[in-house]
């Protein structure tokens, strides 16, 4: 199966899960080389942990850094980081 037809099959069922309704068009199919790498679910564990990103509900209370430090001893793993910023949202009672 071409990478494009696999890749909008992807985006399909992340719509699904999210229980979105959208047409998705391609515009140019191209071939490529799997040496510039691969869709999310053909990762093997190692390439998930090496290029893979953690979405987290960070809870109240320890600080973003703690944060990566626990993944980090978790996942037994040199490098990780966080984008943006992780404050957590004070709903009203």
């Amino acid at each position: 199966m071409e990478i494009t037809k696999k890749g909008i099959e992807f985006l399909q069922k992340l719509d699904m899960f999210g229980d979105v309704k959208r047409r998705w068009i391609v515009r140019k199919e191209a071939e490529t080389s799997s040496k510039h790498g691969k869709l999310p679910f053909e990762r093997n564990i190692n390439e998930l942990l090496d290029y893979g990103v953690i979405n987290l509900d960070k809870p109240p209370g320890p600080t973003s850094h703690e944060v990566v430090a626990w993944i980090k001893k978790l996942l037994n793993i040199r490098k990780a980081g966080h984008g943006g910023t992780l404050v957590p949202v004070h709903l009203p009672r």
